[in-house]
């Protein structure tokens, strides 16, 4: 066996390799098992689904197509009203700060005043 021929052989057995620890990752986390019962539960359907994605993703616990858009809807709206609400938090936070800067610009302008008048003044 030439150099060649075992090195093919070698990348031959480890994608069988890789091929089996796959499957063995499939069977124990239970992925074959779930789908084989979806399989099953698609073969024994009388009236085949017009669409044998979707009954294979209900099955298995998603969105239908129809639910899965709606859904992308309702999150962009929530999106749009987030960022609106996000807009107005920080402008809002804005308006406070500026707020304290006056209040604290006006307490040290009055303690200025109180401090720079004498005692006799004030009679």
């Amino acid at each position: 066996m030439n150099m060649r021929s075992k090195y093919l052989r070698f990348m031959i057995e480890e994608k069988e390799a890789k091929k089996e620890a796959f499957r063995k990752y499939l069977e124990s986390s239970g992925v074959l098992d779930a789908l084989t019962k979806v399989l099953v539960a698609l073969y024994e359907q009388n009236d085949k689904p017009s669409s044998a994605v979707e009954f294979v993703q209900q099955k298995l616990g998603g969105p239908s197509l129809s639910e899965y858009e709606k859904l992308q809807a309702e999150m962009s709206d929530l999106q749009i009203r987030y960022n609106e609400l996000l807009a107005v938090h920080q402008e809002t936070c804005s308006q406070l700060e500026a707020f304290k800067n006056t209040q604290k610009e006006a307490s040290t302008s009055s303690k200025e005043n109180v401090e720079g008048e004498h005692p006799t003044e004030i009679l």
